[in-house]
């Protein structure tokens, strides 16, 4: 064992119990390069975050001219500084009306917190509908919101008030009544396995939630920005949320996130009381001018073009009889092995291959594959043919 591997798993606190401790020397492009000298192809981009791979030189270089002027210097909300201000902007540009106000926080689970005090305050209402299998993080409130008990159980009381329905059960909908504040719903089901909405789900769902009065939050926090080939994926959709909460690779691998909604839904957050949220690092000046790179990049190159012809060749490389599906849309695919043992040795297999795969949190028998959106073509068959090979390999084992 390596001595940074050594100390990672002494002195750095576990989220498991067995992590790999893969020793990380540098990141460029599409690659990991480990500390044995060996090169690692890229199909996680961090979970999502790394939209345009690792180390992008125009990201890079946004965030070194960003660091000769300024880094921190006031809490969220009291100065004008002009990178937050053009990501602010770049977004009302290219979001549908009434979509134009931005507020800038941490994380993508940050901008899920905020986003659910921000239907709270607005509607005067006080509860919250989430999903059976959901996943929107893990601090207090949006733990509160996962779709699955046993993330939850040892940490209770959570948030009162909240309720859950199924994704893509339109019969559900009558549930959502005049005492709701906000639904919370994740635009692809993540961690359930790349889920994605049927039979018009989301309209219907939005349809129901301006019945009632109640406000439709989309979390957009791993489809967004470009991985479907669209800047957000309720695009294809033809609906528009109330508020849409972001983060992962809104930044290209920099830690970000934000929620956007109307003017005067956002307001609210600001009087009655005052600092309604408020946050000290929010709108940091180093992630925002990332994020105007990355944002930069999607929107005068093809890459999002790209993203359609991509899928497909994932789709037409990884056919075997061990696949029994592929769920998910663009560059995020969730590939269902026979058993998450299965799975799970099938991404070690990758890794010992050179190869970077990872599985979804609550259905281990998928194998993700979320790569950077500057994955080619070359290089998507190359990792596709590890894939399956590993498979074939383990296949003989068990």
């Amino acid at each position: 064992m390596g001595k940074l591997k050594e100390e990672f798993f002494k002195y750095q606190a576990k989220t498991t119990f067995f992590a790999s401790g893969f020793e990380v020397d540098k990141a460029v492009g599409n690659y990991i390069y480990g500390k044995d000298g060996r090169a690692y192809l890229d199909f996680v981009a961090g979970v999502s975050a790394n939209t345009l791979g690792h180390s992008h030189p125009k990201v890079v270089q946004a965030i070194k001219d960003q660091a000769d002027k300024y880094l921190h210097v006031m809490v969220y909300g009291e100065y004008a500084m002009e990178k937050p201000v053009q990501i602010c902007k770049m977004l009302s540009e290219n979001l549908p009306d009434p979509l134009h106000t931005t507020y800038l926080v941490n994380s993508g689970t940050e901008a899920i917190e905020a986003s659910m005090k921000l239907a709270k305050r607005y509607t005067g209402r006080q509860e919250i509908i989430s999903f059976v299998d959901a996943y929107h993080g893990n601090s207090q409130g949006s733990l509160s919101l996962a779709g699955r008990d046993t993330n939850k159980k040892p940490f209770e009381p959570l948030l009162p008030q909240i309720k859950f329905i199924h994704f893509n059960q339109e019969k559900d909908l009558a549930k959502i009544t005049e005492k709701t504040a906000g639904v919370v719903v994740e635009t692809i089901q993540g961690a359930a396995g790349f889920i994605v909405p049927e039979d018009n789900y989301l309209k219907k769902l939005k349809n129901r939630c301006e019945e009632v009065g109640a406000l439709l939050i989309l979390d957009e926090i791993q489809p967004g920005f470009g991985r479907t080939g669209k800047l957000f994926a309720f695009q294809w959709y033809d609906i528009v949320p109330d508020i849409l909460a972001m983060g992962k690779g809104m930044a290209g691998g920099i830690p970000i996130g934000a929620f956007t909604a109307s003017a005067e839904i956002m307001n609210t957050l600001a009087d009655h009381p005052k600092l309604g949220h408020v946050t000290t690092f929010g709108g940091n000046p180093i992630p925002a001018a990332a994020a105007c790179a990355v944002m930069e990049e999607l929107l005068t190159t093809d890459l999002m073009v790209q993203v359609h012809s991509k899928e497909k060749l994932y789709r037409e490389k990884l056919n075997h009889k061990e696949i029994i599906s592929i769920n998910g849309r663009g560059l995020m695919l969730a590939v269902q092995l026979r058993s998450p043992e299965f799975s799970l040795k099938v991404a070690e297999r990758c890794m010992n291959k050179g190869l970077i795969v990872f599985w979804q949190l609550y259905r281990n028998e998928f194998l993700r594959i979320s790569p950077p959106l500057t994955i080619t073509p070359e290089e998507i068959i190359k990792g596709c043919d590890i894939i399956l090979e590993s498979i074939n390999e383990v296949a003989k084992e068990i």
